[in-house]
């Protein structure tokens, strides 16, 4: 009987030695530094700090983080998310110089962005006064991407020297005192935001925040329309909260919603099989101290069993 053939040792090693030494998809190199920052604003807001904000820069493999300097000399490291921050701690009535870099993964360093100025202002007297909440607040979306801000002027006992943009519960745009209206880039398409507005004096004393202004940017094409609730409304009591709001049009009754406080689930709202009809409410208890502040934010349950768009944000403050 003839033996079945059997691969030598060697064979067997220059197999596997072949095996292994198949062609490796290349692994992408980072061929450059970042682009320089574009559309670098520095606002003075006091005798002793100056707001910096700047549009993101681009990489061919992805921004990780920014530098601001102040006469050549970085003064903060920021990430990739961040596009705005006060400078503190800087002499009163000075002229002072910004310029921002972008950083990538790789640690390349794009050029220094256009050089901004601002000029502190004067040091003041002792001011514990802050300005009254600008009023008449008005936002319109501009297409999918932008949102522009209207507002009547604040009042002071010295001036208003600044405007904050705040959107649920956070800063993201500041413009002088001068200003009455500005342009919000950067927006989600199809998605429910609500803006407040704050007055800064020089002494950094901030008014109320404005009644809210809602809007809604407009879908990407092909998308389908925003399912969020609308016109949601807070009022607190000492130990509670209590919102209404108007469920979506979804074409069946709307038997549940998600509660979310500060992003996160909170509780599930069930109204069984008599849902309301027209305005929809709901109360809960607090035990957070004074002046807790929460970000509240619903979305409804649609036919289909997923869950829809959530609402504009509104900030309820524990009494």
């Amino acid at each position: 009987m003839q033996r079945p053939l059997s691969a030598s040792p060697l064979a067997i090693l220059v197999f596997v030695l072949a095996a292994c030494s198949a062609p490796v998809a290349p692994v992408p190199q980072d061929t450059g530094p970042p682009t320089a920052p574009t559309g670098v604003t520095a606002t003075a807001g006091s005798a002793s700090t100056v707001h910096v904000m700047w549009n993101a820069a681009t990489d061919d493999r992805a921004v990780t983080g920014y530098a601001v300097y102040r006469e050549g000399h970085k003064v903060k490291d920021l990430p990739a998310a961040t596009l705005m921050t006060d400078v503190t701690g800087l002499a009163p009535a000075t002229r002072h110089r910004f310029t921002v870099r972008a950083r990538d993964a790789a640690g390349k360093v794009s050029p220094p962005s256009a050089t901004v100025t601002a000029t502190t202002l004067p040091a003041a007297a002792e001011d514990r006064t802050p300005p009254t909440a600008p009023t008449g607040l008005r936002a319109a979306a501009d297409g999918s991407r932008a949102a522009t801000l209207h507002w009547s002027p604040a009042h002071d006992d010295t001036r208003v020297t600044a405007y904050d943009v705040y959107r649920a519960d956070v800063r993201i745009h500041t413009v002088p005192g001068t200003a009455t209206t500005t342009r919000l880039t950067g927006l989600r398409p199809g998605t429910a935001y609500a803006f407040t507005v704050r007055a800064r004096d020089a002494a950094e004393n901030s008014s109320p925040d404005s009644a809210p202004a809602d809007l809604t940017t407009a879908p990407s094409p092909g998308a389908p329309p925003n399912t969020a609730p609308e016109d949601v409304a807070v009022a607190t009591a000492p130990g509670e909260i209590t919102l209404t709001w108007t469920p979506p049009r979804t074409g069946a009754p709307v038997t549940h919603h998600e509660l979310h406080l500060n992003g996160r689930f909170a509780t599930t709202i069930v109204w069984g099989t008599d849902p309301p009809t027209g305005r929809a409410s709901y109360g809960f208890a607090v035990q957070d101290p004074p002046g807790t502040r929460y970000v509240v934010t619903l979305r409804a349950r649609l036919p289909d069993g997923t869950w829809g768009d959530f609402s504009a944000p509104r900030t309820a403050v524990v009494r």
